[in-house]
């Protein structure tokens, strides 16, 4: 006869509780919020939504819940293969506000194993659901005698899931770390460097992904079946109000009533302002003539060459004297050229998606996000209105 456990309600069962509510909060603010970069905000809303879930399931199992709705056990397994994919996608969208495609190509891993589980797994009585969940949270307990299913291919496949997901995980999290130094390495700044918030912000959730990665292997190779789950999931809790802390920290709430303050940066650098001066003519200059801004290889470090200035040093020229980031400078030369092109009579032809090539995006909607975020129009009522 099936075994029906109390409730079991700790620390460790608030903890997580806590951190899923958080967690299903703070998805819903980032999936709906109409601000910054949505493209990097849905994937990290998507991200927060299914390691909640996956954390609710663990819940019901660690408070023997799960005893009471047998027909859940295993429901949010498959989710497990979006969470690395879905960390790596927030990483470059968040950077580059590019979206494509062909990311949607990393989910392949989450929708094969989904389709799998729902032809072989989900459709199973209870007592076979009794007896994986026994399995996984209960072994000392005995199993209810059923007749042997045979799942053939998936069966020896699911037998590996957790070894399957650690692998995908260290690869997301060995390909985000490569992302992340090449980009910090384009700005010019070492990747432990705090000088660029952005980035700053992008190695702070890599680390946090990357922790729990290196927990799940402790986990696994230190408890047997799922019994350590609650400790991964207390620590997902942290990293879940971890972001919220951040988030909140950020917001311009706190900053209702503050007087403008001078900000000090580059208080200790060397650059004198002839030399600033010097740079910013001949900044104009190569801009103008040369039109740097639309070769492949453009970038914070290849501009200083060009001026025979340290990378450090244009950024604070671009930072004080213009009040930009290297990005927003070159958005704003590109976006001037993609003006010009699109009202030429010359170019009336060529569609919106060649233009955007043409100056330097490989995406039509990062193009028209940073049109209309210079110009207040997208490229198509602009070129419209100025015929």
């Amino acid at each position: 006869m099936p075994v029906n456990y109390p409730l079991h309600i700790d620390l460790f069962a608030i903890i997580i509780l806590m951190g899923v509510v958080q967690g299903y909060f703070l998805a819903i603010f980032f999936l709906f919020t109409p601000k910054g970069n949505k493209i990097a905000h849905r994937y990290l809303g998507l991200f927060l939504f299914a390691l909640s879930t996956c954390t609710v399931e663990v819940l019901l199992s660690y408070t023997n819940y799960m005893f009471k709705i047998l027909a859940w056990v295993d429901f949010a397994e498959p989710l497990n293969f979006v969470l690395a994919p879905l960390t790596y996608l927030y990483l470059r969208t968040f950077i580059s506000e590019r979206f494509s495609w062909k990311q949607l190509l990393h989910f392949a891993p989450f929708v094969f194993y989904l389709v799998s589980m729902s032809i072989y797994i989900y459709p199973l009585p209870d007592t076979f659901k009794y007896n994986s969940y026994l399995d996984a949270y209960h072994p000392d307990l005995p199993f209810i005698k059923i007749e042997v299913v045979e799942w053939g291919w998936f069966c020896k496949i699911r037998d590996h899931v957790n070894d399957f997901m650690f692998v995908q995980m260290v690869i997301y999290v060995v390909v985000g770390f490569i992302e992340l130094k090449k980009q910090f390495q384009k700005v010019g700044l070492s990747i432990f460097s705090k000088e660029n918030s952005s980035l700053s912000w992008c190695r702070t959730q890599w680390l946090s992904f990357a922790s729990i990665v290196l927990l799940f292997l402790i986990v696994k190779r230190t408890f047997p079946s799922d019994l350590g789950d609650h400790i991964l999931s207390a620590h997902i809790t942290f990293i879940i109000y971890a972001i919220s802390f951040s988030v909140i920290r950020q917001s311009d709430f706190f900053k209702l009533g503050e007087e403008a303050k001078p900000i000090k940066k580059y208080e200790k650098s060397t650059l004198t302002e002839e030399i600033q001066d010097q740079t910013l003519e001949r900044l104009e200059v190569l801009m103008r003539k040369e039109k740097l801004f639309l070769r492949e290889d453009f970038s914070l470090p290849f501009l200083a060459k060009k001026l025979g200035v340290s990378p450090h040093h244009l950024s604070q020229i671009l930072n004080e004297s213009l009040g930009q980031s290297f990005f927003d400078y070159a958005a704003q030369w590109r976006i001037v050229e993609a003006q010009r092109l699109l009202v030429s009579l010359e170019n009336q032809h060529i569609k919106i998606e060649e233009i955007a090539e043409m100056v330097g995006y490989n995406s039509k909607s990062a193009f028209n996000t940073a049109f209309k975020k210079i110009v207040g129009q997208t490229p198509s009522q602009y070129r419209k209105e100025e015929k």
